[in-house]
């Protein structure tokens, strides 16, 4: 009985987006099979579209690994399967799930065991006063990449320099946004065009998450650690820069890695919320090596519907085998994709579609040869320890600059203009699967795939080690 009092029992908190859900979930099995007790807190929105897409059972967890929901103050989807606008969300929370919180904490505590440390996404920084209060030790996660935080810490000093904001219209020209900025630590030539999407302030929602982002990094330079899905031999660094104005920072990933090197992995729920269709791996099966082109733009981007049919001919005039995920609500306005019976009939034999598949199953696929993204991180990193190029096509949000780190720094992406043509989707398919640029990411996209498992998989590995300090923190 002792020592299951003195047990750790870690309560995990993401914000509750299909990006942010998994690698928390991630982290809290590592956590576990490290001798963590583990509560993982959805919002109750999030907790019921896990219930829908996994099965009413799929949140009973283990004795040691429990689920719990508190509320998020949104109102009834219209549509349950719809991603909530991450506005509304932002400043529902951060009004409602401070109470809530709380009096989780009290009822936990109530239990065996109490409740001794949090884990919490740095978005949902409610949980700073919370973790002060109960007086337990927060970490905080960063699921975004390492240089979009440099950018937002950064962001007084482009103010300062007049480069930030302008809220006129026409500053949004590829003139202005290509101006090179030669003030962000460890980025030289990083343009305007690649900070993140909030920074250019261009309507109230972006200046209101551009408020909301910085807060919560000023509450997260309070915090025990940070923690990064990264390696420190792709982000060292950077880094190492912000370990000397935030909290330490470690990067203990990739994740899904270490996930890999459990000795008994959990049978416990997936994180994805749409069904997954696992029948593209038999499809990939029947496919040479290196010869498919992966097309997947996230789980909340959206697009028009004239880029969709540019993407549609880019890819059928590429001539190579596709796998494209779309999801029901991938087109703006539209609460089903409809794709051009042409298409469907030209490319019938080489392509397969499909609403949602195993990522990380589908990037370790020999025969998938590229992947053609919206840079979210979760999807870079996965990319990358798979050693799989890409072409960065990014919409909003931290995308842009993950889209830059991509090309510039690990050259392992081609960017493709926001301003999609058909023309371009070809040319880039073509010289990222055959092309001289195209094997030259490719020999690197390897070798950043060697040192990611190295990292993980050797007990000596830097995110091994890393994960051991942030035991000790805990």
């Amino acid at each position: 009985m002792d020592f299951i009092l003195k047990k750790p029992h870690a309560l995990c908190i993401p914000t509750p987006f299909q990006g942010h859900i998994n690698p928390m979930l991630k982290l809290a099995k590592i956590l576990h099979s490290r001798g963590f007790h583990i509560t993982f807190v959805n919002t109750e929105f999030y907790h019921q579209r896990l219930l829908q897409s996994q099965g009413s059972d799929a949140l009973n967890g283990l004795p040691s690994f429990c689920f719990e929901a508190i509320p998020d103050g949104l109102p009834p989807a219209e549509n349950p399967v719809a991603t909530p606008d991450v506005l509304s969300f932002c400043m529902s929370v951060d009004e409602i799930c401070l109470g809530p919180l709380k009096s989780l904490l009290t009822k936990l505590n109530a239990s065996s065991p109490p409740v001794t440390c949090m884990v919490a996404d740095i978005l949902m920084g409610f949980t700073h006063d919370a973790a002060r209060e109960f007086d337990i030790p927060e970490i905080v996660l960063w699921t975004s990449d390492v240089g979009s935080l440099m950018c937002l810490h950064e962001y007084p000093n482009l103010l300062e320099r007049d480069l930030v904001p302008r809220k006129d219209s026409s500053f949004l020209s590829n003139e202005y946004l290509n101006t090179t900025i030669d003030c962000i630590p460890t980025m030289p030539g990083l343009r305007l065009k690649d900070l993140p999407s909030f920074t250019r302030r261009t309507s109230p929602g972006d200046e209101y998450m551009l408020q909301y982002l910085r807060l919560q990094t000023e509450r997260a330079k309070s915090a025990s650690a940070i923690i990064f899905n990264t390696f420190h031999e792709l982000d060292g660094d950077l880094l190492d820069t912000l370990s000397s104005v935030f909290a330490p920072c470690y990067a203990v990933g990739p994740f899904h890695l270490l996930e890999k090197e459990i000795d008994e992995p959990l049978p416990i729920v997936k994180s994805s919320l749409w069904k997954e269709d696992n029948n593209c791996l038999k499809w990939l099966e029947s496919k040479p090596p290196s010869s498919v082109i992966y097309v997947n733009f996230g789980s909340i981007t959206v697009i028009t519907h004239q880029h969709l049919l540019e993407f549609c001919w880019g890819l059928a005039n590429s001539n190579y085998p596709f796998l494209w995920i779309i999801r029901p609500d991938l087109v703006i306005g539209q609460s089903a994709v409809q794709l051009p019976s042409e298409f469907l009939e030209e490319t019938s034999s080489r392509g397969l579609l499909a609403s949602w598949c195993p990522q990380e199953q589908v990037l370790n696929h020999p025969a998938i040869g590229g992947f053609l993204t919206h840079s979210g991180w979760n999807s870079t990193i996965e990319s990358i320890s798979s050693g799989v190029p890409m072409i960065c096509c990014p919409f909003s949000g931290d995308q842009q600059t993950n889209c830059w780190s991509c090309c510039n720094r690990w050259g392992v992406g081609m960017e493709i203009d926001n301003d999609v043509k058909r023309e371009e989707v070809a040319k880039l398919v073509i010289e990222l699967m055959n092309g001289k640029k195209g094997k030259e990411m490719r020999k690197n996209a390897t070798e950043l795939n060697n040192k990611a498992e190295k990292a993980c998989a050797s007990p000596f590995g830097s995110s091994t080690v890393n994960l051991e300090k942030v035991i000790q923190l805990l």
